[in-house]
């Protein structure tokens, strides 16, 4: 199955997988019936989660809403440190995560605005470099795995900053590596050079350590928040968590 999956990932347009995938997990999900796992975002349980990934990990993709290790870290995270699930929020969810969409749209507290500029998950096509809502105006920003597909990262996060409002917070999530700095080269944009220097081959850059420092100097506050580490063994093992994900909370700046 690893093989495929690579595969599939790796060569069918995410705006397909993102329209077909529901239906195809249906049936994976028959098969990994179970109580091993359970996730937190569909509460549904299984004897272990799906592999995923170009380089597949085992115990990933729950078959039944798509939430990946990330997505579950996140909800916990929002359920237990924030107002997320309480409080009125006005709430911008930049390339939205299937596992993610209906859930929040159900949500009595919010008023939920999907954008996106290619995904038919996203109700506002929009460019995350001009983002179509007023000054100060927005509670909430989600923006997941999306800075490294951009072309300017600094101007995308100065729009989520210019859109919060003055209390406002969000998550901009990316994937991160062990580097120095972040490895970034305008000249390289052959699709297999790209995967072999950035990861992927609709990434333009590799984000290192500096991935918070870098966002700062679109003026936009951002914390990094080990929330993982506060968690059990026991839950971790339970919900099928990343060991060493940082959740990057940004705030409004001045």
């Amino acid at each position: 199955m690893k093989p495929i999956i690579s595969f599939v990932i790796r060569y069918i347009p995410r705006p397909i997988l993102q329209k077909v995938s529901p239906l195809v997990m249906k049936f994976f999900a028959q098969l990994n019936k179970g109580t091993d796992v359970n996730c937190p975002v569909c509460d549904h349980s299984y004897k272990k989660f799906l592999p995923y990934g170009r380089v597949a990990r085992e115990n990933a993709l729950c078959p039944n809403c798509l939430a990946l290790e990330r997505h579950r870290l996140m909800w916990l995270f929002l359920q237990n440190r924030t107002n997320f699930f309480s409080a009125p929020l006005k709430v911008l969810h930049i390339a939205p995560e299937h596992c993610f969409i209906d859930r929040f749209e159900a949500l009595p507290n919010l008023e939920y605005i999907t954008g996106d500029i290619e995904s038919p998950l996203a109700k506002v096509k929009m460019d995350v470099h001009q983002i179509p809502f007023e000054d100060d105006s927005i509670d909430v920003v989600f923006c997941n795995h999306v800075m490294e597909h951009v072309e300017d990262d600094i101007k995308a996060c100065s729009e989520i900053n210019r859109v919060l409002k003055k209390d406002g917070w969000g998550i901009i999530q990316s994937p991160v590596y062990d580097l120095p700095e972040t490895l970034e080269d305008a000249s390289i944009t052959d699709p297999a050079e790209r995967e072999r220097i950035f990861g992927q081959r609709d990434h333009v850059r590799k984000y290192g350590n500096d991935y918070a420092a870098r966002l700062r100097k679109s003026g936009i506050e951002i914390e990094e928040n080990n929330y993982v580490k506060d968690l059990s063994e026991e839950v971790i093992k339970k919900y099928a968590l990343p060991e060493k994900e940082i959740i990057f909370v940004c705030k409004k700046g001045l």
